[in-house]
């Protein structure tokens, strides 16, 4: 049996399951000015984790609607959705297909291929195991939290304005931060 097999508790059981969008989150974080950081979220977003007799193999394939992003500013969420950064009309969608789950220290790496406006990438996801449990009505919980940092460049968002002080209006590299309540199929 692989150290990751025995990592997982059993109670993660084989099958499908399906994330929890209600119970679910998708933030990102970004700097702005240098100085401060601006944080947003997409509101609809899928998932599926299918897990294996033998944990290793688990895949999980997610899809997030850009056009659900919101940063608490219409304005900037409007140009998030335009043709200079998501272009949404083009490219509906960003997508997370896993390719490995390994151990890594505490917790585990999550590896897979985060496309973004056309352009995939490999990322990997520092993913942490919340548990399992039972909702009053019967119904089987997994949660699991996970954090992942980008650079925006590489997916082709390169907008930007050059500060007259020096540095940009939006750092290049985003953090990306996954809560995840997903329920046996």
């Amino acid at each position: 049996m692989s150290a990751l097999s025995t990592a997982i508790p059993s109670v993660l059981t084989p099958g499908v399951w399906a994330v929890d969008p209600s119970h679910s989150s998708v933030s990102f974080a970004v700097r702005h000015l240098m100085v401060s950081k601006v944080r947003g979220r997409f509101g609809a977003f899928t998932g599926t984790l299918t897990v294996g007799e033998n944990v290793a193999d688990a895949r999980l394939e997610a899809s997030v609607e850009m056009a659900s992003i919101t940063t608490g500013d219409q304005g900037r969420d409007a140009h998030l959705t335009g043709a200079e950064f998501f272009d949404v009309e083009q490219f509906p969608s960003m997508t997370f297909n896993s390719t490995a789950l390994t151990v890594a220290g505490d917790g585990y790496a999550l590896a897979g291929d985060l496309t973004i406006k056309g352009v995939v990438r490999p990322v990997t996801f520092a993913l942490e195991f919340e548990g399992v449990s039972t909702d009053p009505w019967g119904n089987t919980k997994a949660g699991f939290s996970a954090e992942a940092e980008i650079n925006r460049k590489e997916w082709g968002l390169e907008w930007n304005v050059a500060l007259e002080t020096g540095g940009v209006l939006i750092g290049e590299k985003v953090k990306i931060q996954l809560d995840i309540e997903a329920a046996r199929v």
